[in-house]
């Protein structure tokens, strides 16, 4: 049989991979700062005896969209939506740290910072930021952490500490099987004065859903295509066995 089925093999298999992408984009539309995934794909020509008619696809890299999603005002408290480009930074178990856009904070039962998801939000130096108990926070633009007591009257604004804003180069930011993204090379990104945030705002995923149901109907037809190759080449090589035989 003709080799086209190795490169419509190549080329099926990474149209999958693409849907699985786009679904996955897709069922994070409304995950509070979500960054879209992105598959880059380039051919690769066979070597073989002949002209070099056949090229494989071949994975190349899986890269993340940083463009900004839309705020989103909640006027939650503890509501943090990072302003043009930066990252949240989060402690991770081990000490290092990784990075995220969704601001959805929560105070812990041992009174710590947190993300929705249960991870320790790092403070400027470090380490946590404690929020003790019958207070309420405000943020303040420059990630600082403000409380305010609820059982004293007049109450006075306490500084418990400031958000650890960083704002790395895309380029060195990987995602983790988490959803949090790192520095390829394991380091820690420094502090940057630059970033600000809005308090009691989100910031929605950056995923289109007309995109990703446009970009989901092309890989079908593309799908489509690849099978029709396959058919061509299955009746090609039954021609051929037709010809030889009355020979």
């Amino acid at each position: 049989m003709d080799r086209l089925i190795y490169t419509v093999a190549s080329g099926t298999k990474h149209i999958l991979e693409q849907q699985a992408t786009t679904s996955n984009n897709l069922a994070n539309v409304s995950t509070t700062g979500f960054r879209a995934q992105l598959d880059s794909f380039r051919a690769v020509p066979v070597q073989s005896e002949g002209l070099p008619t056949r090229a494989f696809v071949v994975d190349n890299t899986i890269g993340s969209d940083f463009s900004a999603g839309a705020l989103q005002v909640t006027g939650r408290d503890l509501d943090v939506a990072v302003k043009g480009k930066g990252w949240l930074t989060v402690r991770n178990a081990d000490g290092s740290e990784s990075y995220t856009r969704n601001g959805s904070l929560q105070v812990g039962p041992n009174g710590i910072l947190q993300t929705a998801g249960g991870q320790v939000i790092a403070g400027e130096n470090g380490g946590p930021i404690t929020i003790p108990p019958d207070t309420t926070v405000s943020v303040g633009t420059d990630g600082t952490i403000a409380t305010l007591s609820t059982n004293t009257t007049p109450a006075a604004s306490t500084v418990m500490g400031r958000l650890k804003l960083v704002n790395p180069n895309d380029a060195d930011l990987v995602r983790g099987d988490d959803g949090l993204f790192r520095m390829k090379d394991g380091s820690s990104a420094p502090s940057d004065p630059a970033v600000g945030v809005a308090g009691g705002a989100l910031e929605g995923s950056n995923v289109s859903a007309v995109d990703s149901m446009v970009n989901m109907i092309s890989l079908a037809r593309s799908f489509e295509t690849q099978m029709s190759l396959l058919k061509n080449a299955e009746n090609n090589a039954a021609k051929a066995a037709q010809i030889l035989a009355l020979n």
